[in-house]
């Protein structure tokens, strides 16, 4: 950043807990070589120690991608864990927070958390967060297991800013349509860069969420994923999952439901997310 390098922050989470084994180290290679392949340089957020760390690199990283029980930090877990000295994995929440110390305004990620269908009154922290973060957030809309309607909804009651790149709708993750239609539409990052600017000089708060669908080629069908969905949900039930618990118990059974495809999704979506960011990150830069 003193050099005047477009940098890319990326959460922690989904390597240390999102995705297993090996798969967890392929998307982290890959949003990487996407970032660095499109002029910018990534680096991977986290909590260790107790120390916020921007960049998380050599045996530190390799201990989180081993998932040798590095526990998940939200938000609010951040003062705590310093004062404990505590290892963790920054959720989307934890991670905007961390930019905003840091002075990070690009930050790339899968999907964000919103409201849960059940209960519905589970809602992530990772909402209040972008609409108090100024960090441009590049995603693919919200995950398929949540209520997508409802979170677009507190989304703009929040009052965050929400861009579709490539896209007039709000896609849902895995799928690249939710008939959720969107006000501002571009295919230019350096648009986006300059709405984020004039965002920034009107004295807004918050976040500029910029949501793009996963790549065509790796998106699933939406009937589909409403199916695995619904018997997530109903083996949840059966099992007794709650909380915090909820949100990888669904992910998994949705991947076992759809065969791995939702996997290869979250991957290609990973990937295409962080080559945006990078080059939004770049048009930033440029603008000066």
């Amino acid at each position: 950043m003193r050099r005047g390098r477009a940098v890319v922050a990326l959460e922690s989470s989904v390597f240390a807990q999102g995705l297993p084994e090996p798969a967890n180290r392929e998307a982290h290679q890959r949003m990487c070589a996407a970032i660095e392949g499109n002029g910018a340089l990534p680096a991977v957020l986290a909590m260790v120690r107790g120390e916020p760390t921007v960049g998380l690199e050599g045996d530190e990283l390799e201990r989180f991608l081993r998932r040798e029980g590095v526990p998940k930090v939200s938000a609010r877990d951040l003062g705590w864990a310093a004062t404990r000295q505590l290892d963790g994995a920054t959720t989307v929440a934890a991670s905007l927070a961390l930019c905003t110390v840091a002075g990070l305004d690009v930050f790339a990620t899968g999907g964000i958390g919103g409201v849960h269908r059940e209960p519905p009154f589970d809602e992530s922290a990772d909402l209040l967060e972008l609409s108090r973060a100024p960090v441009i957030t590049v995603c693919a809309g919200a995950k398929s297991i949540l209520d997508v309607a409802a979170t677009f909804e507190r989304l703009d009651s929040y009052g965050v800013a929400v861009i579709g790149f490539g896209t007039d709708e709000f896609p849902g993750f895995f799928t690249r349509r939710t008939g959720l239609r969107l006000s501002a539409s571009t295919d230019s990052p350096a648009e986006i860069a300059r709405a984020f600017a004039a965002q920034r000089a009107l004295g807004r708060p918050g976040a500029l969420l910029v949501v793009q669908p996963p790549p065509a080629g790796a998106a699933l069908d939406e009937d589909v994923v409403g199916s695995a969905v619904s018997r997530a949900l109903e083996e949840a039930r059966r099992a007794g999952v709650t909380g915090a618990a909820m949100t990888p118990f669904l992910l998994a059974a949705v991947e076992q439901a759809t065969g791995g495809a939702s996997r290869h999704a979250n991957l290609a979506l990973l990937e295409a997310n962080a080559a945006l960011a990078a080059r939004i990150a770049v048009a930033r830069r440029e603008m000066g």
